[in-house]
């Protein structure tokens, strides 16, 4: 079994944090109530892990503090078909979350994954291993205040960070096509590629940055974003959610000045230059959501849930610069993402005081186009089925469980021909304590 980060050890806090993403990039949930019901969320109670989706949602608790402690185990299953299957296949994620609510005002504050993608090859195409590693994380500062008997408006303050490892090969002639002229410096680098690649004597290359820590990762970079939501109680029976995520703002990821390593293999002797690679722009996108809860019967919930993520606006091209001996070159890798729109559907069952019975499902449209989809970057899962369950162990404790799999997903590259299929089986398990 191999544990890996993707959203990122919070190291600052000695809590370690892994997801890999399953909508697109991001998670389907946060916290098991809501992962076992579809990711439905948006309008009702659903624990601290509603910091991370509807923040005005903590305002639906019931007074006191609340603490909750969540550890899960995402388990990707990721093959090249005629190739290779990634050995990164079971992904660490504990999370936790506290909230105190007082009359009309709720805060807290935790630390969760966003999401992330990654993949462990044992051979690329010059023999040697390739891999991903892209892990954000989030501590998060929410608010909640109850302005009316029916309204709940609030929001969230969002610390995020971005960590990555790659190591990735690919024909010289294919890495040369990605340079952009922006992205030439004085020309030592560039003609050096080039010098090699009409020499006959050099046939791969590869970008090679990676520590190997399932706590951080190379290249890091460091931002903010927020939230605004609220919960409207249109009848005693019926709750209404919305959310608004913003879009990231982060710094450039870099690593250290000679944390990454240009190599260029052939029949000639292998040629390996160390320098720095910054990868520009990369953002987490914005979000907005809506969500109806229906207190169907005393024992029976329904909910429902439909955002949008809008990937097309951060996922145009992935973008890293590298800079060695003075110079610098820009690679832009396409990526061409699609906007996408989720359907989050859930169901909860009181079977008694003490067990709630959970199911759902969360469907959406792959965001990869055929054309830009890569090997080491397969986010391309669509639906997900869901189960769990709650039990109260007293008045201040319970456990919830939640079961989620996502079927086989097949897609083909149309650029280079290669297929990739990835399915997921994932779960987790929460404590949480009233006081």
């Amino acid at each position: 079994m191999t544990f890996n980060k993707l959203a990122i050890a919070l190291a600052v806090a000695g809590v370690s944090t892994g997801a890999y993403a399953t909508n697109g990039m991001n998670m389907e949930g946060y916290g098991p109530i809501s992962t076992s019901m579809g990711g439905t969320s948006f309008a009702y109670d659903n624990g601290t892990g509603a910091m991370a989706g509807n923040p005005a949602t903590l305002g639906l608790m019931t007074d006191g503090s609340h603490l909750d402690v969540a550890v899960g185990v995402l388990q990707p299953d990721i093959t090249v078909q005629g190739g290779q299957s990634s050995t990164a296949t079971s992904f660490l994620m504990p999370a936790i979350g506290w909230v105190k609510k007082n009359g009309n005002l709720a805060y807290g504050a935790g630390m969760f994954a966003q999401g992330g993608m990654g993949t462990d090859y044992a051979q690329g195409i010059d023999g040697q291993p390739e891999r991903s590693e892209l892990g954000v994380g989030r501590l998060i500062f929410p608010v909640a205040f109850q302005a009316t008997p029916d309204l709940v408006v609030g929001g969230s303050i969002d610390f995020v960070w971005a960590m990555m490892d790659l190591r990735m090969a690919m024909p010289l002639q294919n890495m040369a096509g990605l340079i952009t002229p922006t992205g030439q410096g004085n020309g030592t680098i560039l003609g050096a590629l080039g010098g090699m690649m009409q020499s006959g004597a050099y046939t791969n290359a590869r970008l090679d940055f990676s520590d190997n820590n399932d706590f951080t990762g190379k290249a890091r970079g460091f931002g903010y974003a927020g939230k605004l939501g609220l919960t409207y109680k249109a009848s005693p029976t019926v709750t209404i959610g919305a959310v608004y995520e913003s879009k990231t703002s982060l710094g450039d990821m870099k690593t250290p000045d000679t944390g990454a390593t240009m190599i260029v293999t052939g029949v000639g002797p292998t040629q390996a230059i160390p320098g720095k690679i910054t990868i520009r722009d990369f953002q987490w996108p914005e979000m907005f959501g809506l969500g109806i809860a229906v207190q169907a019967t005393p024992d029976l919930m329904v909910a429902a849930d439909v955002k949008h993520i809008g990937w097309s606006g951060v996922m145009e091209n992935f973008t890293m610069t590298y800079a060695a001996f003075g110079d610098n070159v820009t690679f832009a890798l396409p990526q061409n993402w699609e906007d996408q729109t989720v359907l989050s559907l859930g169901g909860a069952y009181k079977v008694n005081n003490a067990l709630t019975l959970r199911a759902g499902a969360n469907l959406a449209d792959n965001p990869v186009p055929d054309a830009t989809m890569h090997y080491l970057f397969p986010a391309i899962i669509k639906n997900h089925y869901t189960a769990g369950l709650g039990y109260v162990i007293d008045p201040a404790s319970e456990v919830n469980v939640s079961l989620v799999y996502a079927p086989k997903v097949t897609q083909t590259n149309s650029t280079f021909g290669y297929t990739v299929t990835h399915s997921q089986t994932n779960w987790q398990l929460m404590y949480s304590r009233k006081f």
